[in-house]
């Protein structure tokens, strides 16, 4: 709640202002609340409740961007682009924007693990998005800022939970902000640790639930609690580890595409 509206205030005084980005606030806000409102329910929200939740809220992200930018994309590590049919785009923005929330959610369960690769990845779109969508950059920097003031609390033992409150919120951001750079598939690249550290157990039950198919039975997911638990890493250590990976890979990203 905090740091989100720090975020949204914040965006809302300070970047010059467009209905495009106001959009984008109003569905973080609505992001974090979705969160907000499981969190606190003394029955947690089913699957399917939330799912639907994060269907609207995608749909909403999608049709606005579209609606404002176009439909066409980079094209990673190349000089390439392609224009996409607007339908096929904001079906392709939808399952951005759901996996970014769901991966950066499921990344939340070490003391600063998931805010310290969320600032990480939108530090790296922020520099992607300084020549095609300077003033978004601003929000990104925003962004940054209030991930860092949560973090003073958050650092190990930490005083404030980040909750699906928190993560939601940023997992949305990422995604808005991955196609703002114009560049959305480069996501792959820049939130790799978040989509293995969350995807691989979203895929591992989804497999298992539905198609009674069983992987990494020796892998506990999230990875975060496989290198805790089975490779003895300290809170500490895996979120120095999984951030330094997620910097290098972020690094050598931008070093190709600039």
């Amino acid at each position: 709640l905090i740091f989100v509206a720090a975020f949204a205030i914040a965006g809302i005084l300070f970047v010059p202002f467009t209905a495009e980005n106001l959009i984008y606030i109003l569905l973080v806000v609505g992001g974090m609340l979705s969160g907000y409102f499981d969190d606190a329910s003394e029955t947690p929200w089913n699957e399917y409740k939330k799912g639907l939740i994060d269907l609207i809220i995608a749909l909403a992200g999608a049709f606005t961007y579209v609606n404002f930018n176009g439909s066409t994309i980079a094209i990673p590590f190349t000089s390439l682009s392609v224009t996409l049919p607007r339908w096929l785009y904001i079906i392709l923005g939808v399952v951005l924007i759901w996996g970014s929330i769901n991966v950066t959610n499921c990344s939340d369960g070490v003391d600063g693990l998931s805010g310290t690769l969320s600032m990480v990845t939108i530090g790296a779109f922020l520099i992607l998005c300084l020549q095609g969508a300077p003033e978004f950059s601003l929000l990104c920097g925003i962004m940054i800022a209030a991930i860092l003031a949560y973090q003073w609390f958050n650092a190990s033992p930490s005083l404030l939970m980040m909750g699906d409150a928190g993560s939601r919120a940023m997992g949305l951001f990422i995604a808005f902000a991955a196609m703002k750079s114009g560049n959305p598939l480069i996501y792959l690249v820049l939130g790799l640790v978040m989509i293995l550290d969350g995807g691989l157990g979203l895929a591992k039950i989804s497999l298992k639930r539905f198609l009674k198919i069983s992987i990494l039975k020796n892998t506990r997911t999230p990875l975060h609690d496989h290198a805790r638990k089975n490779k003895g890493w300290s809170d500490p250590q895996t979120v120095y580890r999984f951030a330094i990976i997620q910097a290098v890979l972020c690094f050598a990203a931008l070093a190709l595409s600039l």
